[in-house]
């Protein structure tokens, strides 16, 4: 056997030391040794010497470095396993009884957005659950792209899904872009990762030719044909505030708002 290679395949092997995640953490959060230090109030020579492996962090350390790199709930069950430590957050089903506030919550949003269209996705913007405003927006999608898990990014930008629809197609396929983009950056998901491959290598019908927004827009719209006319919608995203849940911490509410009262209207109607 190559000498060379069987080295390098042990250094992949080689489990990651917990100060290699917090400096790719830091790094990622763009922020130095002792901005971070500042942050968690500890001293840098502390920070570096967690990073070198010169010094183990407590659990206690742990949870406040991951608490000031704004690390995802599921990371830091990664990160305390990795340092020795039993994992903090439990990750339940939608489903699990524990959750039935949080879905009832959920439901109600959803329900009390009508005639408006409003929805909910995990982390992967896999479709959770949905009002009956969205169905009439479907109904000339291709039903393979329906069929679950329907995921919402995959639905809005295939050329079998709603791209064809979509009056200013470039301009909200960068905007979706843009979002998941950040999303990686955050959470340094690898699905999320081969998601914006995929996403971002489907067509863009018709050149790609954005139509010019109105001045008086205030956000990127959704404009979507409908029958004879065109829904102009603008969208907020609404998050749990103080999860400790994993499954509640990845889950977010899209409402969709009419941008002017003529879409209004129309919504009301469907």
């Amino acid at each position: 056997m190559n000498a060379h290679a069987s080295t390098a395949r042990a250094e992949q092997a080689k489990p990651i030391h917990i100060g290699e995640h917090l400096r790719d953490w830091r790094q990622r959060r763009h922020l130095s040794q002792l901005a971070l230090a500042n942050e968690a109030d500890v001293s840098a020579r502390h920070v570096s010497f967690l990073e070198t492996g010169r010094a183990q962090p407590s659990r206690e350390m742990l949870l406040r470095l991951s608490e000031r790199l704004e690390i995802p709930l599921r990371e830091r069950n990664g990160l305390l396993i990795a340092a020795g430590f039993a994992p903090v957050y439990a990750e339940r089903p939608l489903d699990d009884p524990a959750l039935a506030s949080a879905r009832e919550a959920v439901q109600q949003v959803l329900t009390g957005h009508e005639p408006y269209p409003a929805l909910a996705v995990d982390r992967h913007w896999n479709l959770v659950a949905f009002n009956q405003a969205i169905p009439p927006l479907l109904t000339t999608v291709d039903p393979e792209q329906l069929k679950p898990p329907v995921n919402v990014l995959r639905l809005s930008l295939h050329p079998q899904g709603l791209a064809p629809r979509i009056a200013n197609l470039a301009e909200w396929r960068g905007h979706l872009l843009d979002r998941l983009r950040r999303q990686i950056e955050v959470s340094g998901d690898p699905v999320l990762a081969e998601l914006m491959r995929e996403v971002s290598g489907y067509p863009v019908l018709d050149g790609g030719r954005a139509e010019p927004v109105s001045g008086d827009v205030v956000a990127v719209p959704l404009r979507l044909r409908q029958g004879d006319r065109t829904l102009d919608l603008i969208s907020t995203t609404t998050v749990f505030g103080t999860p400790v849940d994993i499954t509640l911490s990845e889950l977010a509410i899209e409402s969709f708002f009419p941008a002017n009262p003529g879409t209004a209207e129309a919504l009301r109607k469907l």
